[in-house]
């Protein structure tokens, strides 16, 4: 098969302090899990109080309301809520979170799960479902499902877009769930479909590297039932970025003389989480995470409960092996920094890397030397060191960076660590309020 790629800039990016793609292990349950409510941006309204007691899987936290970007939130573990907290993140962004101690019985693990017939509920139906679970796209800051579906209904021509590009080695968390949960994400994609009322195909747009998962979804899609089809893409980073990705399926549109009008792309996590909610009746309780980096003593792949602390992972993994320069969660290139190893996993937390004091600044910060280098790698043809210069200099026309879609090709190659990725974010929120 042809495979198939984005035009201009991009990067081929290696991590070999990443963790292998081998199968993940369990992690050992929480003895207090950190349930986040929500931030003051996305407002969660709790419906418990401290001392109640609560059911694995249990509403605790309500969305208030469509359109928002806040989901409901559930209790992950069966017990009694004995504190209410709050803290600031690396964003400067408030968050408030219950402490659950774990108690009493679980109503979902270790049992066998009910199943649930869907074929004869109507688009709205699963929809409703999916907004009482609280499913989000489960990576960047985790929009509500429910609302991009929503927002899929107003086009005419849709394409359902099951993303399996992994363009970063830190993404292996979501490729070892893919092959453990086939049906779950072959299947999470005909509900999406179905909710979504007008999507005309489903496609699997798979890096080339990773074909023979590919074939593994196409081959599960036969035996369920589900129409799809499959597409190659490169492996060339950002790949998976919404626009780079569009880009590519233009292309392959063209080639093969199809209509493929709009696109709803989402990764297999959320997926198989909507398969879970509709099927199962259950909310996001765990999800797969990539634990490593040149600090970490034993890298691997961990099936985490949401709301374990970030600390008692690394604990599992066997700890630190040197004093960590600094914890991201997520890629390191456009992760999040940890501000406190008692931070929870959540459900959008793919990957949590503890990056070495070499990791974490190759060398001090020099000068520019006109390399070239991050214009070269740049996928939407921005020239970053002049911008940052003009930024610096207060000389900047902000219509200049918005282009910018912040995948860190400048950062990964500039060699005088000229932070190029976080200054032209920084003036564009300033700007823009993003």
């Amino acid at each position: 098969m042809k495979v198939y790629s984005f035009p201009r800039g991009g990067l081929t990016f290696y991590d070999n302090t990443a963790p292998e793609k081998k199968t993940a292990v369990n992690a050992f349950l929480p003895s207090f899990s950190v349930i986040t409510l929500g931030d003051n941006v996305r407002k969660v309204y709790p419906v418990v109080s401290i001392g109640e007691n609560v059911r694995e899987g249990m509403l605790i936290g309500r969305a208030s309301g469509s359109g928002t970007g806040a989901v409901n939130v559930h209790s992950t573990v069966p017990g009694r809520i004995i504190r209410r907290i709050s803290w600031r993140d690396s964003f400067d962004i408030n968050n408030d979170a219950y402490i659950i101690k774990m108690e009493g019985a679980f109503e979902k693990l270790g049992r066998k799960e009910d199943i649930f017939l869907w074929n004869g509920l109507s688009g709205y139906d699963l929809q409703r479902i999916i907004s009482e679970n609280g499913i989000t796209e489960m990576e960047n800051f985790g929009k509500p499902l429910s609302e991009m579906i929503s927002a899929a209904r107003k086009e005419e021509n849709l394409t359902l877009v099951v993303r399996c590009v992994f363009d970063d080695p830190w993404l292996v968390a979501d490729y070892a769930m893919c092959k453990d949960r086939l049906k779950a994400v072959i299947l999470g994609a005909s509900i999406v479909a179905k909710a979504c009322l007008k999507v005309s195909r489903i496609l699997i747009a798979v890096s080339y590297p990773e074909r023979e998962l590919g074939q593994m979804l196409r081959s599960e899609a036969d035996r369920q039932g589900v129409p799809s089809s499959m597409v190659l893409t490169s492996s060339r980073y950002p790949q998976r970025n919404k626009r780079e990705l569009e880009l590519t399926l233009r292309k392959y549109e063209k080639k093969e003389e199809l209509n493929l009008g709009s696109f709803l792309i989402l990764g297999p996590a959320v997926l198989a989480a909507a398969y879970d909610a509709v099927v199962h009746k259950k909310p996001i309780l765990e999800r797969y995470v990539a634990v490593g980096g040149a600090a970490i003593r034993h890298p691997q792949i961990m099936k985490v409960r949401i709301g374990t602390r970030i600390s008692e992972v690394i604990a599992q993994c066997g700890g630190f092996s040197e004093k960590p320069e600094c914890i991201i969660t997520g890629s390191p290139i456009s992760g999040k920094e940890v501000m406190f190893l008692d931070e929870p996993v959540g459900k959008t937390c793919y990957a949590i890397a503890a990056l070495s004091k070499s990791q974490g600044a190759h060398h001090k910060l020099q000068n520019c030397i006109n390399c070239g280098e991050c214009r070269t790698v740049c996928p939407v043809g921005l020239d970053p060191q002049m911008i940052f210069k003009r930024i610096k200099a207060m000389e900047i026309d902000n219509i200049l960076t918005t282009g910018c879609h912040g995948c860190g090709c400048c950062k990964i190659v500039c060699p005088s660590s000229i932070p190029l990725r976080e200054t032209i974010i920084e003036s564009n929120q300033e700007a823009f309020g993003a």
